[in-house]
C-alpha cells in the first residue's frame, strides 16, 4: 500500500520523538549486529545469515543485548543530493559524528523494539507491518548537533516529501519538523493518502483473476532482511491475492490453486533489491530467465536458483524455497524445504486500524 510505506519511513524518528531518546547510530547498528549473530544459527547453519528470520522473531529476546559494548569511530559522511535518498532531500549536504562508544541500554533496545513490532495506534490497533528482525535499522539514524553535543531525530527524505507533496500539495517543500507528531498522526496520514491516491499509486489491489486468465505468470521475491519495503508486505499481499481468488478453498488447496501462475520466494539476508553488505547471503541473477523458461517452455519454478557472492560461502548454490515454506539447514551443504504453521503466523498481519480492507 503506497501511503502506507511512504508514511512507515517516518515511523522510525517518531518513534525516539515519542519516546524521547535519540540513540546513536553505533549503538543502532550494535543492535543489528548482535540480532544476526543471535540469530544466524536458528535456520541451522552459521554462516552470518538470518534465513529464517521468523525463527527469530518468535525465539529472540532484544533485551538480551542489554549491557553490551560498543565502539565506533569518528566519521564524516556527504550526500550528493538530487532528492535519491530517502534520508535526504535535494541539495548536498555533509553530515559527521564524533567517536561514539557505551553499552546497549534499556532505552536503545525500546526504540529497536518498537520498530520491530511496527505501527500501533494509542488504541492498540495494528496501522502497518514492519522491518523483519534483524533488519537494518536504517529510517531510524539519527544525527549528532554539534551545537548541543548530543544526537537528534532526522527525517527520512522520502516520508517527509511524501507528506509536503502529496498530502499537503507544496510543490517546493518538505515537513521540517516532527514536533507534534505521533503514532496516529502517522496512521492519519496512512488514511489521508489511501483515500487520495486509492486509484492511482496504489499498486496492491488484490483481484489479478484477468492476468491469471490471460495465461500470464507472476514470480515475486522479496529480500527477507529489507530494510525498507517491510518483507513481510509481500506475504500481505501474496494471501490478498490468494484469498481473493479462491475465497472458498482452503489454505492448502488455495495455494495449490495460485501456484499455477503466481510463485513467491523469500532471499535470505537480502536487503533491498540487492545483497545484504551485513548478511552474506545469495542473490538470485536469473530471474528473468526463470520467468522466461515458465512461460514459454513450462519449466516451473519450484525452487528460485540463487548464488552467494561474498563470505565464507562465496559461489555456494542455493534453490531457495517457495513460500509458505522455509529453508532448514539439515547439513553444512544442505536444507530442507519445511512447512511450519508457527512461522507462517508469524508472517501474517491484521491492520484492524483501517476500517476497511487493506491488500
Amino acid at each position: 500500500m503506497h501511503s502506507s510505506q511512504q508514511v512507515l519511513h517516518l515511523f522510525s524518528s517518531v518513534a525516539e520523538v515519542v519516546q524521547n531518546y535519540f540513540p546513536t547510530n553505533c549503538a543502532l547498528d550494535k543492535i543489528v549486529n548482535a540480532t544476526i549473530k543471535a540469530c544466524d544459527p536458528l535456520d541451522g547453519r552459521t554462516d552470518g545469515v538470518i534465513s529464517r528470520s521468523d525463527l527469530c522473531k518468535i525465539n529472540f529476546i532484544l533485551t538480551s543485548i542489554i549491557g553490551q559494548s560498543y565502539a565506533c569511530a569518528a566519521e564524516t559522511s556527504s550526500s550528493l543530493g538530487f532528492g535519491f535518498s530517502k534520508r535526504q532531500s535535494a541539495g548536498s549536504t555533509t553530515t559527521s559524528s564524533p567517536a561514539q562508544n557505551g553499552t546497549i541500554n534499556e532505552q536503545d533496545i525500546a526504540i529497536a523494539q518498537t520498530i520491530y513490532d511496527g505501527l500501533f495506534t494509542s488504541s492498540g490497533k495494528r496501522a502497518y507491518i514492519s522491518f523483519q528482525i534483524g533488519a537494518e535499522l536504517e529510517d531510524a539514524v539519527t544525527e549528532y548537533d554539534n551545537t548541543t553535543g548530543s544526537y537528534t531525530y532526522e527525517i527520512p527524505g522520502t516520508g517527509r516529501v511524501f507528506v509536503a507533496k502529496f498530502l499537503e500539495q507544496i510543490d517546493e517543500g518538505s515537513i521540517t519538523t516532527l514536533e507534534n507528531v505521533d503514532y496516529d498522526t502517522l496512521f492519519e496520514w496512512m488514511v489521508e493518502g489511501l483515500a487520495k491516491y486509492i486509484d492511482t499509486l496504489q499498486t496492491t489491489m488484490p483481484d489479478i483473476s484477468a492476468f491469471r486468465n490471460n495465461g500470464a505468470k507472476l514470480l515475486h521475491y522479496h529480500g527477507e532482511s529489507d530494510p525498507s519495503v517491510p518483507a513481510a508486505s509481500s506475504v500481505h499481499y501474496y494471501d490478498s491475492v490468494r484469498t481473493t481468488l479462491y475465497p472458498s478453498l482452503g489454505y492448502n488447496e488455495s495455494i495449490t490453486k495460485l501456484d499455477d501462475f503466481y510463485r513467491f520466494f523469500y532471499i535470505p539476508g537480502a536487503a533491498r533489491c540487492n545483497t545484504n553488505s551485513l548478511q552474506p547471503g545469495p542473490w538470485s541473477n536469473d530471474i528473468l530467465a526463470t520467468l522466461i523458461s515458465w512461460v514459454e517452455d513450462s519449466e516451473v519454478p519450484d525452487r528460485l536458483n540463487s548464488t552467494i557472492t561474498s563470505g565464507s560461502y562465496d559461489g555456494e548454490v542455493q534453490l531457495l524455497c517457495k513460500w509458505p515454506t522455509r529453508p532448514l539447514w539439515t547439513s553444512e551443504t544442505a536444507f530442507d524445504c519445511v512447512y511450519d504453521q508457527a512461522s507462517i503466523d508469524s508472517w501474517t498481519y491484521v491492520l484492524d486500524a483501517f476500517n476497511q480492507t487493506i491488500y
